[in-house]
């Protein structure tokens, strides 16, 4: 992955990068892998990788975790985190349990704030049998629909994301790009956007040039592992240089969020990245 590519994708996250001190500040660990070698308390892998220089961060969940020590955490750091899951995730498909939904979106985007996060991802749950699909992609924008206000009030965003359902989510309803842009233009809210996760989208077989084409603006979020693998990239047989040209064509320019399982420690995981996006031989 040449440098150039990179810098012709990201012109904008680049010109940061070179200004305000190197990769990590356009770069968005997921802490779940990220930093958990050894078995690290979920709290002290906020202050590791506030130390190796990342201003953003996210993970997916609260759940069973200490959030008073989290928030004094992220407050020490002043990391922004990027975004966690609503919870609970609910079967978006199924209406029935859109008021339990919506009852942790205002939950969450409470908690959001307290813990200086911009987002929360929402997914669809999996497919309901028997149903038709233009039902469950209704019910899908009818509960968005209703949550976007909730979320938008306390100034928190909701990124919709696709998942695959070929190896990681087997039996999940969204698992289309396309799909999930025409839900967010059928629920037309500016809280609503795509979390684009490059990992599961070429596990689809999508083409991210085909399918974020003319849909730059309606991406809140990015992430990236290669394939197969859900590795770092530069592990797998991704076109890095073909895909992030291809992201900042569709007109994204925003931080890439790494949620990959690092193939080594945590640390080289990442020289490794930093070694493949300026074109060295890791």
């Amino acid at each position: 992955m040449a440098r150039t590519a990179w810098s012709s994708a990201f012109s904008h996250t680049t010109r940061e990068a070179d200004e305000e001190g190197g990769l990590s500040r356009v770069l968005s660990p997921c802490i779940e892998w990220l930093f958990a070698d050894g078995g690290r308390p979920f709290s002290e892998r906020v202050h590791v990788a506030a130390a190796a220089g990342f201003t953003r961060i996210e993970f997916w969940t609260v759940r069973d975790r200490d959030v008073k020590e989290l928030e004094r955490a992220i407050r020490k750091t002043r990391v922004t985190v990027t975004a966690f899951v609503s919870e609970p995730t609910g079967q978006l498909v199924d209406p029935s349990t859109h008021a339990e939904f919506l009852a942790g979106v205002e939950r969450s985007s409470a908690l959001a704030s307290r813990l200086n996060a911009k987002n929360l991802i929402v997914v669809s749950g999996d497919a309901r049998r028997g149903i038709d699909e233009k039902l469950q992609h209704d019910a899908i924008a009818g509960a968005l629909r209703l949550a976007a206000p909730i979320a938008s009030q306390a100034g928190i965003g909701l990124l919709l994301e696709p998942l695959n359902s070929r190896v990681d989510h087997q039996g999940h309803y969204l698992d289309s790009t396309v799909e999930a842009l025409a839900l967010i233009r059928e629920v037309n809210h500016p809280a609503v956007r795509l979390l684009y996760d490059m990992y599961h989208s070429i596990v689809m077989d999508e083409d991210p040039g085909q399918v974020l084409s003319g849909a730059g603006a309606l991406v809140g979020h990015v992430h990236i592992a290669d394939v197969p693998g859900r590795h770092e990239p530069g592990t797998g047989g991704v076109d890095w240089t073909r895909q992030l040209v291809a992201l900042g064509s569709a007109g994204y320019s925003g931080p890439l969020g790494l949620e990959y399982m690092p193939s080594r420690d945590t640390e080289s995981s990442l020289t490794f990245i930093r070694e493949v996006v300026e074109g060295e031989e890791a």
